[in-house]
């Protein structure tokens, strides 16, 4: 009973942070270990047991979505063939073939948040009179287009982060605000562990604890409906400071105690 709550509970918080933030699995991942799960299980398991939470968070955010369709409707795509190439990687390469550039990833990813702001109000600067903002085109769709798709890959193989490193990424390249940004990720996040979690279901059946799944699946929906919820709310310097702040603790996590 203690470890049954003990993984709602983590799934509860991980769905909460992953609508607010990202980094949800630095909460989950570490949990299942430390019940003794082997890592393919863990990170199979929790993969499937977190997509109720990204839904529950994507659809709280449909408001923010609607202003971004033109654009998910773009990177969507992408971000699910990402995902579908993420989750074959994880079924063929050694289990710690992406442990040494996550950090760096995840560092990569709180530079971008927080150079975000003064990249927009130059990118504002250089518009021109009467353009669309956060519209992106030319070199700038392309750098989108192609940073969603690693970034796909990197969520179907692990995932940890992937919310902050979409932030970051959209961040320098629109001038959208935070909270509008904050949707996108919901539902690019939720795409691609939707596909990887369908994956993992179809060829990896036997990594997969389904009592974990249902337990995280549980949590994560719940804590996807408090976080969409309250965390639209946020002040877009507080969603910042939150980002830095998790972002921080991912890397501490992974450098100093994986």
């Amino acid at each position: 009973m203690v470890e049954w709550a003990a993984v709602a509970g983590a799934g509860f918080v991980a769905g909460l942070i992953n609508v607010v933030v990202g980094s949800g699995t630095l909460v989950t991942f570490p949990v299942l270990l430390l019940f003794g799960y082997p890592p393919l299980v863990a990170n199979v398991s929790n993969t499937i047991g977190l997509v109720g939470g990204n839904l529950s968070g994507t659809f709280g955010y449909r408001r923010e979505l609607r202003a971004q369709s033109r654009l998910a409707r773009v990177l969507l795509p992408v971000s699910l063939l990402g995902g579908v190439a993420g989750a074959g990687l994880l079924l063929v390469l050694p289990a710690g073939a992406f442990s040494v550039v996550v950090p760096f990833l995840v560092v990569l990813g709180l530079v971008m948040v927080v150079a975000g702001p003064a990249v927009q109000r130059r990118t504002l600067a250089r518009s021109a009179p009467g353009a669309a903002p956060g519209r992106l085109e030319g070199a700038r769709l392309a750098a989108a287009v192609a940073g969603v798709f690693v970034l796909g890959a990197y969520g179907g193989y692990f995932g940890a982060a992937q919310g902050i490193l979409l932030v970051g990424l959209m961040g320098l390249l629109t001038t959208e605000t935070m909270q509008s940004l904050n949707g996108l990720k919901n539902l690019l996040v939720a795409g691609v562990n939707a596909v990887a979690a369908g994956t993992f279901v179809l060829v990896a059946r036997d990594s997969v604890d389904w009592a974990v799944v249902a337990l995280l699946a549980v949590g994560a929906t719940l804590g996807g409906l408090v976080g969409a919820r309250y965390g639209r709310r946020l002040s877009p310097n507080l969603m910042r400071a939150l980002i830095v702040a998790v972002g921080s603790a991912a890397v501490v996590n992974m450098v100093f105690f994986s």
